[in-house]
């Protein structure tokens, strides 16, 4: 890809984007739809445990399990690394 191309894929996108940013209307959050019943808020503790902590901890146990899973195999790869290939020499 060339700089001009390169330049208008730049300009494209940060175009979109910024006519995506000036279409949306944080006001109309504001208004109150028929139906509406918003809890409590969540306080920070549980916010950065929601968001931050959880996905976490899921990703560990699921490394974990997969780590796990993988060493329980034994090793039946035959690939030429694993072959020996010196010839041996005759005295």
């Amino acid at each position: 890809m060339d700089k001009k191309n390169a330049l208008r894929a730049g300009a494209l996108a940060a175009g979109t984007t910024l006519m995506m940013l000036l279409m949306t209307s944080p006001a109309l959050a504001l208004t109150r739809d028929d139906g509406d019943d918003p809890g409590t808020g969540l306080s920070v503790v549980e916010t950065l445990g929601l968001y931050v902590l959880a996905p976490i901890a899921l990703f560990v146990i699921i490394a974990g399990l997969v780590t796990v899973g993988d060493k329980s195999h034994k090793k039946k790869d035959v690939t030429s690394s694993n072959i020996s290939t010196k010839a041996e020499a005759k005295a």
